[in-house]
This record gives structure tokens, C-alpha cells and sequence, in this order.
């Protein structure tokens, strides 16, 4: 592998920071955007038993608010529980633009990735050609080591295209994860919004 990776010359070395790049921030968001993590099932239920038992306080919203993206939504509107419906709405709008910008976090740096890999490899097949005829003399060359050569140039594509396609998998998988997740917290909020609302009528 190592001596592949020699053969390829330097611009091999951008696509292996790139793979690492891209393999680490794959790891990353897999381990973050857990459901259970981002929307915890009982916790929309433990916030309207909190509101209609009227112990909220302010070490109850903070710690609403250190438990989850949700918790982080859900908290915004318990801070604004009294206030009247569009103020509460707006408050857990902005707490939710917030915590969407949080669960997208790194995906437009996997995207480019994915988009650059193949061009980073096409770049490095050009050198490797560059370099391949820039280095023939007048009389011409064996044709099999011609050959060898262009096949050696070809490795940064292969490589390229081997980072780019896992990384526009995993891409859109997080960004469709996101997506849902983004819904269901809406969904929960304007939920919350109507109990606390419909109590007061």
C-alpha cells in the first residue's frame, strides 16, 4: 500500500488527508446524531408533567437545556410559558434555527469532500501525466513501461473516486437524518405550544 502510495507521487498525499478528514467527521456524526440523543421519547411528556405541576424554575429550565437539542427547544418555551403565543413561538423558533445550525455542523465540510475528492484525484492523474511525458526523450520509450506509468497516474483517480463515494452516501444519510429530526422537533414544540395555550382557555 505504502509503495502505491509513493508510486502515486505528492498529490496522493491531499486525497489521504482528505479520507482521514472525511472518515473522522463520518465517525463523529455517526456518534452525535443518535435519535435518542437529539430526541429523547419521554422527554416531551417529563416537560408538560413539569409545566402542570408549575415547578418551573430556573435550574429546571437550565438543565432542560443541557439535556438535548429538544430540551434546548422545549426550554425556550418553558422561559416564555406566561408569555402570549407568538412570543413562545418565536422563542422556540430561534431555539430551534439554533439547534438545526448544531445537528448540521460539519455536514457541508463531508459534502465538499465528496464534491473535491474526484477532482483532487483527477488532478493528480494530470501531474502523473504531466510528469510521465515531460520525462520521454526524443527517441520514444518501451511501451510497457508507458503503460506502467499511465496505471500509476490513474491511482489518484481510483483514490479519489474510492473517498468520494462513501462520503456523498454518509452526506446525504445525515442530511436526510437531520431533516427528520428537524421535523419531529417542530412536530413536539407546536405540541407543547398547544397544551400550554389550551390550558389557559
Amino acid at each position: 500500500m505504502f509503495a502505491i502510495i509513493q508510486a502515486a507521487g505528492w498529490p496522493i498525499w491531499f486525497l489521504l488527508i482528505a479520507s482521514l478528514l472525511a472518515l473522522t467527521l463520518i465517525v463523529e456524526r455517526t456518534l452525535y446524531l443518535r435519535r435518542n440523543r437529539i430526541l429523547p421519547p419521554t422527554l416531551l411528556q417529563e416537560v408538560i408533567k413539569v409545566y402542570q405541576s408549575g415547578k418551573i424554575n430556573r435550574d429546571v429550565i437550565d438543565n432542560l437545556s443541557a439535556n438535548s437539542p429538544l430540551g434546548r427547544v422545549l426550554a425556550a418555551g418553558l422561559r416564555n410559558v406566561n408569555a402570549p403565543r407568538e412570543v413562545m413561538k418565536e422563542s422556540i423558533e430561534e431555539a430551534g434555527r439554533g439547534a438545526a445550525h448544531e445537528l448540521e455542523r460539519f455536514l457541508t465540510t463531508l459534502g465538499t469532500i465528496a464534491s473535491l475528492a474526484p477532482l483532487m484525484g483527477l488532478f493528480g492523474t494530470v501531474v502523473g501525466m504531466i510528469e510521465i511525458f515531460g520525462a520521454q526523450d526524443a527517441a520514444g520509450t518501451n511501451p510497457a513501461q508507458l503503460a506502467h506509468g499511465i496505471s500509476v497516474a490513474l491511482y489518484n483517480t481510483g483514490f479519489g473516486l474510492a473517498i468520494a463515494m462513501p462520503a456523498v452516501v454518509f452526506y446525504r444519510h445525515f442530511r436526510a437524518l437531520v431533516d427528520s429530526f428537524i421535523v419531529d422537533m417542530e412536530q413536539q414544540a407546536v405540541k407543547f405550544v398547544d397544551i400550554v395555550h389550551d390550558a389557559r382557555n
